[in-house]
């Protein structure tokens, strides 16, 4: 039998995401952003795409196709049924060789599951596989910790944070020019307030 401790988390906490998550404002508007970027026909990858919500469904709406990954199959399965029309798969959000091209990357709280060492290497990989606007929106949680475990929601897991020049560091180091960094403070589960880092990025050639 599986034990807890093997299961993502993102299984454990399911579609009480959806409902936990407060504030979501910054988000919807980075996407709207990015929108306003893409081509006709554009592609776009969701890296750690959870539940669909709010980004996917975003995208689709406007007409943008949409594959998403996700370690979580349960949260693919909400995925398909709150955003259809994205191709979803359930795998590591570092394996996308196969996918192919696309005009733009979004990571909304999703590199933060990965351990620091790990980030720079994604981030490279996602530069290779860019074309057109090369666009990279992701967003972080402000911190300086590496895969350290927390609970969220009830579940338990590991993240990583850092402080905001750090991530445009981080981020410029893997082949990228910083278009705009932001901090906000948003209400990430009923009762908690962190401040939240909104990083918008253009692949160099």
């Amino acid at each position: 039998m599986t034990s807890e401790s093997t299961v993502p988390a993102f299984d454990l906490i399911g579609k009480r995401y959806d409902e936990s998550f407060v504030e979501r404002d910054v988000q919807l508007a980075e996407g709207a952003w990015l929108i306003q970027q893409l081509p006709p026909g554009a592609r776009v990858l969701d890296l750690g795409c959870g539940s669909g919500l709010p980004s996917a469904k975003q995208l689709l709406d406007a007409g943008v196709e949409v594959v998403g990954t996700d370690e979580s199959a349960v949260m693919i399965e909400l995925a398909r049924q709150q955003a259809p029309g994205g191709r979803y798969l359930h795998q590591d959000l570092r394996d996308f060789d196969d996918l192919g091209e696309f005009d733009a990357m979004v990571a909304f709280f999703a590199l933060l599951m990965l351990p620091r060492m790990d980030i720079p290497e994604l981030l490279a990989k996602c530069r290779t596989r860019l074309r057109g606007p090369k666009l990279l929106l992701l967003s972080m949680v402000h911190g300086d910790f590496d895969f350290f475990p927390v609970s969220f929601l009830g579940a338990q897991t590991n993240v990583s944070a850092y402080p905001p020049e750090k991530l445009r560091e981080v981020v410029t180091d893997a082949g990228y020019d910083v278009l705009d960094l932001r901090e906000v403070e948003a209400e990430a589960e009923p009762g908690r307030i962190e401040v939240q880092i909104y990083l918008r990025a253009k692949a160099r050639d």
